[in-house]
């Protein structure tokens, strides 16, 4: 059996990078190791429900020469590139606009569930998603 564990966000700053995806999008910092370089082994993951394994997580990766800095922000080309699944849209949306998230869009009921495009720190495009609960 296979499963992804980590996918890699190029960041500017490891701190301020922690700082948002903990604070802002209440993600919890899985490790943050030095790897006695200059460089860091830094994850976070969204918080599980109680009783839940934890998901995948990003491995915040700085970014470490100028070809890596031009990417800061478009790894995904402007196209929404990441997906936070919530069981309770409004609850979420709320704090996270609170926390100074920019949303780029008002809430959407779509078929598939509710959904808003939200950017991180970066300007990385996020889909803010609770599914819709689909019976048999």
């Amino acid at each position: 059996m296979s499963s992804l564990a980590l996918v890699a966000l190029v960041v500017r700053d490891y701190d301020e990078a922690i700082a948002f995806y903990t604070d802002a999008l209440g993600f919890d910092l899985v490790e943050d190791t030095d790897r006695g370089d200059g460089s860091r082994w830094v994850v976070v993951r969204p918080r599980a429900a109680a009783g839940e394994a934890g998901g995948p997580g990003l491995l915040l990766a700085r970014a470490k020469d100028p070809a890596q800095e031009s990417r800061v922000g478009t790894q995904t080309g402007g196209r929404v590139g990441f997906f936070l699944h919530t069981d309770d849209f409004a609850r979420d949306h709320a704090r996270m606009t609170a926390a100074g998230v920019r949303f780029l869009e008002e809430p959407r009921h779509e078929p598939y569930g509710s959904v808003a495009v939200f950017e991180d720190l970066y300007g990385n495009r996020w889909d803010l998603l609770q599914p819709t609960v689909r019976n048999g």
